[in-house]
């Protein structure tokens, strides 16, 4: 029998590999515009990704990054001077005004004040933005060196545009960590999105709409186009005018990306239409639980059989009105479980000695531990993700945006029970947690979601690095990509070729009627002259 020797055996091991995976993507240069808090989180997971197959990342951040750090092991850095960024401060702020609004008597004035504030607030993000992209671009010595070092690929979250607008400045293939974009929720930029059965972002609304439902749906669908068209598109296409050549309109490059991997899919989403070139990642930061630290799980055991209640507000919503926090507190000292809460205010004044207050907790961990019962989250994708597939019900609070949407899917499937920030006091938070820790359908519900959302061919975060390579292998993924975002909005519903059949329709009915009106006159005619 020949023996090999090992250099041997692993060369044929690799040969093997390629002949059963086909082609690979060899270390390629990824440029990447991340954005702050939770997006952050959700980018770093692709870069560690990228980086643990080989490629070179790097981060384009600013030098008020929150977030984002300046020296990492999975990446490298360029640091843009900026007169002001979206920093703790800036959110905090935000979040701050949003909850005083809504703790406030529930009106038709505090909606609107609510949609101003939320209006000024991105304006103002957009416009903290937009300078980062026009500093790269006054800065010759950076554009130069970008230029330079020949970039694969830019992969950026198009909730902001500056990445949109560098990738188009260098001429790079791009694609998106996705799930909004600079005018609202990703799918209304690239995809046919019936409204009468697509809920709008913050409308409230399920896939199942009554008549009035459709009504609203409509109204906020206005609200978007009016915010999009005259808030926010004007201050990304200034700087396409002033940089780019002309008509180059900025609508048109956010709809032009190569490959768009959305954070979400149909365990979570409504069914909907799509694209060839929208990929499903939603989860791909979820992953199997490790063991607390010793600490953690030494409270978490002493809870018994009881278990416990896990509460996150998410990553930017440390603190809540002192009056908010004591009547949550209070309803959590009613309780045989053990809390663990996510909070960095200062100490309700009615907090039990079953609660404990962390500054940070391993949510992932701690969702699937065997002893987690509920978890109080304030809605956003990651956690409402994490939640379904380790199976955990939820009781949401929501706070704004996309917050109460998210929770209300769960809740058409029946995993979570919703509260208003504007109307939680101690007793109904407590009704809430008390609803789903006895009632057994809202853990079933879960359960069941998470055997459908892990039931895949492929890991999300794998499928997600396989579409970055793929762009990066084949220099974009154009055969994938619609043309109809180059076409204007006529074109596109048709209303041209409407127009002419209904012309020509029009001047047949007219031809007709000439001639039946003809041969009528000609008729009376004889008529006439035979009576004569």
């Amino acid at each position: 029998m020949k023996m090999y020797s090992p250099w041997s055996l692993a060369f044929i091991l690799l040969i093997t590999q390629l002949m059963l995976f086909g082609s690979v993507c060899y270390g390629g240069k990824v440029l990447v515009i991340p954005l702050e808090g939770s997006h952050w989180v959700n980018m770093d997971i692709l870069i560690r990704g990228l980086h643990a197959r080989g490629h070179t990342v790097t981060v384009i951040r600013s030098d008020k990054s929150w977030y984002i750090k300046e020296k990492s092991q999975h990446y490298s850095s360029i640091t843009v001077p900026v007169s002001a960024g979206i920093d703790e401060d800036f959110v905090k702020t935000a979040i701050r005004t949003v909850i005083e609004i809504e703790r406030g008597k529930s009106s038709l004035l505090n909606f609107l004040l609510l949609q101003k504030e939320m209006f000024h607030k991105m304006s103002e993000a957009h416009r903290m933005v937009i300078n980062m992209a026009v500093n790269i671009f006054e800065d010759k010595n950076l554009i130069k060196t970008l230029k330079e070092s020949q970039y694969d690929l830019m992969l950026t979250d198009p909730a902001w545009g500056s990445g949109i607008l560098v990738a188009h400045y260098l001429n790079i293939p791009l694609v998106y960590n996705v799930r909004w974009v600079t005018s609202g929720e990703g799918h209304f930029a690239i995809t046919p999105s019936p409204i009468s059965y697509i809920p709008m972002t913050g409308s409230g609304l399920s896939d199942k709409m009554t008549f009035v439902e459709r009504v609203k749906n409509m109204l906020f669908y206005g609200l978007m186009l009016f915010q999009d068209r005259f808030l926010i598109r004007p201050i990304y296409q200034a700087v396409c005018d002033q940089y780019f050549d002309a008509h180059v309109d900025f609508y048109e490059l956010l709809q032009a990306a190569d490959i768009w991997l959305m954070r979400v899919d149909f365990v979570f989403e409504f069914p909907r239409p799509t694209m060839p070139n929208v990929v499903y990642m939603g989860g791909f930061q979820c992953k199997s639980s490790k063991p607390l630290p010793e600490d953690l799980e030494e409270f978490v055991q002493s809870s018994g059989e009881h278990g416990i209640i896990i509460m996150s507000l998410g990553t930017f919503v440390g603190h809540l009105p002192h009056g908010l926090a004591d009547e949550i507190a209070a309803a959590f000292a009613q309780l045989p479980q053990k809390v663990i809460w996510r909070y960095t205010g200062d100490r309700p004044v009615t907090l039990g000695n079953n609660t404990r207050l962390v500054n940070w907790m391993p949510q992932n961990d701690l969702l699937g531990h065997p002893k987690t019962r509920v978890f109080v989250a304030h809605g956003g994708t990651n956690g409402v993700l994490e939640a379904i597939y380790h199976g955990v019900p939820v009781v949401g609070l929501p706070l704004f945006y996309d917050q109460y949407d998210n929770l209300l899917r769960l809740k058409e499937r029946g995993g979570a029970t919703i509260l208003s920030v504007g109307t939680v006091d101690s007793s109904i938070f407590f009704q809430a947690l008390q609803e789903v820790l006895h009632d057994p359908s809202y853990r079933m519900n879960m359960q069941r979601l998470s055997r459908l959302h892990r039931d895949q061919p492929m890991k999300p975060l794998d499928l997600a690095l396989f579409w970055i390579e793929f762009v990066m292998r084949h220099k974009g993924a154009a055969h994938l990509r619609t043309e109809s975002y180059k076409m204007p909005w006529y074109v596109y519903h048709s209303v041209d070729v409407i127009a002419v059949l209904l012309a020509l329709m029009l001047l047949i009915l007219i031809i007709v009627i000439a001639v039946i009106r003809y041969l009528c006159c000609r008729l009376c005619c004889k008529r006439k002259i035979k009576h004569d």
